[in-house]
């Protein structure tokens, strides 16, 4: 499957913001994965801003090291950026391309929200997916590189929905190729983390949490029945218990990290 680098530069310009858009853009059929192959870019001199872009790789990752299938026909892309953040609050990166990815998409008119901590969702289903990596030095990050992966035209399994297919089933194109769905992710992005930058943590982390779908998903943990109340401006995930000890002391919440328990496709419990 062809990718237009004219047709992409076409939408790019369409939009306001194209100015403040990365300029430097790698297009590829196909690569490993786009996260390492900017990483190389980066080594050998690439501007900082660069975007890499494939529809298909053959070595794609996810969080904490788990493979990413990558069949031609989606999306997968990175975008290198330089932010003025503490190490510690890396992943607020995360939240906030979350969040401007799945506003972007809303903005079509596709109903996407948000699955703790970094899947884009539609129907219930596993639409894409984020990886966020970053370079620090004296606890400061000095390259981040966000890795996006997105379901157009690819097969999917069971979990999974591609857009092309969900915009058939609703009688509507609202996106209406792979190189406007680069193009509305990438705005996306950028709008999430001028959101960060310009209005803080605080204002992202509440429009994270209006897309979050999880608020109320109940989750065992320690054998203990929680319900999942929000998430914190590092990330984790905020659950409350609403059951006591056998001295009737109420058990405290908990603050979990991303990684350690997975939420699923379902509103059924999950084991710590």
């Amino acid at each position: 499957m062809g990718f237009s680098r004219q047709l992409l530069q076409n939408h790019l310009q369409s939009g306001i913001r194209y100015t403040d858009l990365p300029t430097s853009l790698h297009i590829f059929e196909n690569v490993p994965s786009t996260n390492q192959t900017l990483w190389d870019l980066l080594k050998q001199g690439a501007d900082k801003n660069s975007v890499v872009i494939a529809t298909q790789q053959t070595a794609g990752r996810g969080q904490w090291g788990r493979e990413w299938i990558s069949p031609t026909g989606g999306l997968y892309l990175s975008v290198g950026i330089v932010p003025t953040l503490k190490a510690s609050d890396s992943y607020q990166l995360t939240l906030a391309s979350a969040w401007g990815i799945a506003e972007g998409l809303r903005q079509c008119g596709i109903s996407v929200g948000i699955k703790w901590p970094n899947d884009l969702v539609l129907q219930s289903r596993k639409l894409g997916g984020i990886l966020t990596e970053t370079k620090i030095h004296n606890g400061k990050i000095i390259q981040a590189v966000i890795g996006v992966g997105i379901n157009w035209a690819n097969s999917v399994p069971n979990t999974g929905i591609n857009l092309q297919s969900w915009q058939l089933s609703q009688s509507t194109q609202a996106i209406y190729c792979l190189e406007m769905l680069t193009s509305t992710v990438l705005f996306g992005i950028k709008s999430g983390i001028d959101c960060l930058c310009q209005e803080g943590i605080s204002v992202l982390l509440s429009r994270y949490l209006d897309l979050l779908t999880n608020i109320g998903d109940q989750v065992y943990i320690n054998n203990l029945l929680g319900t999942v109340v929000g998430v914190t401006s590092q990330g984790k995930l905020h659950v409350s218990f609403d059951v006591y000890d056998p001295n009737q002391i109420k058990i405290p919440e908990i603050y979990v990290e991303p990684g350690t328990i997975s939420l699923g496709y379902s509103k059924s419990s999950v084991l710590f």
